[in-house]
């Protein structure tokens, strides 16, 4: 299914009954990674998948995509169909689109998952890091630069047992225009941190962590946190940066039982 945002096109899924949750996907995914999850999440859920701007069957909307300017496609997803409240689930770069949507629209929220992210703006680093990605992608040569990043999501120890989903994760990266990637990654780029709007705790948190995150240091990440109370942190210990692939029954477990318990 499409709906019109700003001049184009955004696709998504919608199926299942019950409390909303919208999956927001990250950096070189689409809505696809979550088919299996979602199919499960379903059970007990209505369930909607958002392809962000400039991925998936999405179009891609200019030079730069923010973290606001998706946030405002998925309200406008919300209010066309007619939502109150949803719990919005963020994987990676979706987590960042999650915290925009709680500075800009948190009455729209009854809660919020931060899936493998964290409230930061990039560190020096990270800005250089996406700088050398757009030249690499600008240059033609998006194929040289993805399939580490995809293989790196994984923890190392889970390469073999995953590697079916590893071809699928590499299959739909692939499929991104470059466009797109360019545009996320600008706009990642430019993001504030947002670690107020998660420690004043107005809106309840789900914080899923991997202890063997390539991406993300889980241990220093939380120690420059201050969760309010109605925040929870999980740690999967078995899982890199894709928890719900890695260790999909703990994961489905965590946010079954934290969506039930504000719901």
């Amino acid at each position: 299914m499409f709906f019109s945002y700003s001049g184009g096109r955004i696709h998504y899924s919608d199926s299942g009954n019950g409390t909303v949750i919208v999956l927001l996907h990250g950096y070189l995914e689409s809505s696809e990674v979550w088919n299996g999850f979602a199919e499960k999440l379903k059970s007990e859920f209505r369930i909607i998948s958002v392809d962000l701007p400039g991925h998936g069957l999405s179009d891609v909307y200019g030079e730069v995509h923010s973290m606001e300017f998706m946030a405002t496609a998925v309200k406008n997803l919300v209010d066309s169909l007619d939502l109150k409240k949803v719990f919005l689930l963020g994987h990676s770069m979706g987590g960042y689109v999650a915290l925009a949507f709680l500075e800009l629209f948190p009455e729209y929220l009854l809660g919020y998952c931060l899936f493998h992210s964290q409230p930061f703006a990039d560190t020096p680093a990270a800005l250089e890091k996406r700088r050398r990605e757009i030249e690499i992608v600008k240059a033609g040569k998006k194929n040289m630069m993805y399939a580490d990043n995809v293989i790196r999501m994984f923890a190392l120890s889970n390469l073999e047992k995953f590697s079916d989903s590893l071809r699928k994760s590499k299959d739909i990266a692939s499929q991104i225009p470059g466009e797109g990637i360019t545009a996320v990654l600008n706009g990642m780029m430019i993001r504030p941190s947002r670690l107020s709007f998660m420690e004043d705790g107005k809106i309840p948190c789900l914080w899923i962590l991997g202890l063997m995150d390539n991406y993300i240091p889980c241990n220093i990440i939380r120690a420059n946190v201050n969760l309010p109370p109605n925040a929870r942190v999980i740690v999967l210990k078995e899982s890199g940066h894709l928890g719900f692939i890695e260790e999909e029954e703990n994961s489905l477990r965590a946010i079954t039982e934290f969506v039930n318990s504000i719901s």
